[in-house]
């Protein structure tokens, strides 16, 4: 292998890792722009969601369709790609703990509350049944 042989290499591997980062965050904002609420992660988990997504969802669709010819940049691969982002941020919220809500203190007030009157009613249910 020739010196420009592998500088052509190269150059052609850089431009490929350059069109699926910007790809890729394209998608991972289509996808983030799609889902309604709060996002739990910022501009590097975007990126990162967007390029997953990209590949799971061209590989997807390349596996129910084996004969489609999908290139990540097309408007067929775009669609994938945006579809991957989506389940790939849903299941990110959904670890994340973001489709939840927190408990606040008042609802931790609330439930203590209901549990001593849980517990004050089976006492009485306790002592009722033994004098019976």
């Amino acid at each position: 292998m020739t010196e420009s042989e592998l500088i052509e290499i190269m150059r052609s591997s850089v431009n490929e890792l350059l069109r699926w980062v910007g790809f890729g965050t394209l998608t991972g904002l289509a996808a983030k722009a799609i889902m309604p609420g709060r996002d739990p992660g910022g501009a590097v988990s975007t990126l990162l969601i967007g390029i997953g997504g990209s590949v799971i969802g061209c590989g997807t669709a390349l596996f129910f369709w084996r004969d489609a010819a999908i290139d990540p940049i097309s408007f067929k691969g775009f669609f994938a790609a945006v579809f991957g982002a989506f389940t790939l941020l849903f299941f990110y919220r959904l670890l994340a703990g973001s489709f939840f809500r927190e408990a606040t203190e008042d609802d931790d007030r609330w439930m203590s509350r209901v549990r001593r009157r849980l517990r004050r009613r089976q006492v009485i249910d306790d002592v009722l049944r033994d004098a019976a």
